[in-house]
């Protein structure tokens, strides 16, 4: 798929270094200004009425991709996994103390690495322990990422009887070549017995992971790919382009800088396959996301409730996150909390009967405005900037402008018409620039994020 000459002009100018805006403010803003006693505070004023969505992060893997940027490890002891599962309810036993009690859980997530690495009696054991400990007669969506591969029809078979409503199968790529250069070979045979599987289960809502910018990738692969994937009708597709962060992640100096490919070539594929999803019949959501007409996501995205969070888009619309395990991210209005990265320090804090938070941010008034303005650009790609300042109760002023957008709007990426502000259909591939001009926070060097194409 060749550019025109003014994509190639536009690819040029706003291929920086940006945030995916899955937070403000992101990640890079969190300290250790927020540790165990402020999440300790934030969970006290949780009130118990309100619903709240669990997240539950498993670290470990069967085998470790080489593209991978989540906080993940390969392991094959059994005690290791067994261990660390033991201490999960442990933390979630200090949470609750902290709250005053149980929470109110609507929505619960597995992410990881890779969920279905647990036997089917530890995923019983887990779930039943998390009952035990937080309210969850009202649950909703029980979710799970899962790595077909390694997915079995025991572990399906027990999702299922504790009610599993959502999978994420990660794809990637299909072609040998890219799977050999990222370290993760599977087949469309799997995904496909894995989809169907999943289903009969009681899988209401399937997504299936596909990336772009995958090294020795190219259009033809990226379509290749989801030409096979479409035949299995996921509710959802992801489309993510590769982040290609090895100072960040030292496991990605494994593929080759050579192979990988350039700005003007990821925006070929990201283009392509949207076109293609789309014709396929289903409707673009937000950055990356696609989702048939009838699935939760794509009526959110109409009736205007569609979110963001760190695991991406989402139609969850609870104001208290809370996250379990390593590196996991909680959030409620008062601010961001993050536990210990690292799984050793993770485990030495709940073996001493603390809770794990090791950095974060408390949100001020000015970024909880800001977090809604950019929040409505990533999601609808407009923003009432007046409607955001009444919301907020502060009166927006006569002489308010937003940031400077002159640039994007001789570019045809925005336009502005009084306090609104609308990313055009030119403009939404490179929306994460636009709200970095919202950012008074951002830090754009090379080494702290990926870049926008």
């Amino acid at each position: 798929m060749a550019l025109s000459a003014i994509d190639e002009a536009l690819v040029r100018r706003y291929d920086v270094n940006a945030p995916r805006y899955t937070s403000y403010p992101t990640a890079a803003q969190f300290s250790a200004a927020v540790g165990p006693a402020e999440w300790s505070a934030w969970l006290a004023r949780t009130r118990g009425d309100q619903p709240v969505s669990l997240y539950v992060h498993l670290p470990f893997c069967k085998r470790l991709c080489w593209y991978c940027g989540c906080n993940t490890r390969a392991v094959n002891r059994r005690e290791v996994i067994s261990s660390y599962l033991d201490l999960l309810l442990a933390e979630a036993d200090l949470v609750v103390d902290a709250a005053g009690g149980p929470l109110r859980v609507e929505t619960l997530h597995l992410g990881g690495g890779t969920p279905n690495m647990l036997t089917p009696n530890e995923l019983d054991g887990l779930i039943a322990g998390l009952r035990q400990r937080f309210d969850m007669t009202s649950l909703t969506e029980f979710a799970a990422e899962l790595d077909p591969e390694v997915l079995t029809p025991e572990w399906i078979a027990a999702a299922g009887e504790l009610g599993l409503t959502r999978a994420s199968l990660g794809v990637q790529d299909l072609s040998p070549d890219v799977q050999a250069a990222v370290n993760r070979p599977e087949s469309f045979e799997s995904i496909a017995a894995a989809a169907k599987a999943l289903r009969q289960a009681g899988v209401t809502s399937l997504n299936l992971d596909v990336m772009y910018g995958l090294p020795l990738q190219g259009v033809d692969q990226v379509l290749a790919t989801l030409t096979q994937v479409a035949t299995l009708r996921p509710e959802r597709i992801a489309l993510f382009g590769y982040a290609h962060v090895p100072w960040m992640k030292p496991h990605q100096k494994l593929i080759k800088d050579a192979h990988l490919p350039g700005p003007r070539a990821r925006f070929a594929q990201s283009r392509a396959a949207e076109a293609f999803l789309i014709e396929a019949g289903y409707e673009a959501i937000g950055l990356d996301h696609f989702a048939l007409p009838h699935d939760g996501m794509a009526i959110a995205h109409h009736s205007g409730r569609l979110r963001r969070n760190f695991q991406g888009y989402t139609t969850d619309l609870a104001e208290t996150l809370v996250g379990l395990g390593a590196s996991s991210i909680s959030r409620t209005p008062d601010g961001y909390a993050q536990n210990a990265t690292l799984e050793r320090d993770w485990r030495a804090a709940i073996q001493s009967r603390r809770l794990a938070t090791a950095r974060g941010v408390a949100l001020s008034d000015e970024d909880a405005l800001l977090a809604d303005i950019i929040e409505r650009l990533m999601c609808e790609f407009a923003v009432d900037l007046g409607a955001v300042y009444a919301k907020h109760g502060r009166p927006y002023p006569a002489n308010a402008s937003a940031p400077n957008l002159s640039e994007f709007e001789s570019d045809g990426l925005v336009t502005r018409r009084g306090d609104l502000v609308t990313v055009t259909d030119r403009g939404r591939p490179f929306v994460r620039a636009v709200c970095a001009a919202f950012d008074p926070k951002l830090e754009t060097s090379p080494g702290r994020h990926a870049r926008v194409v």
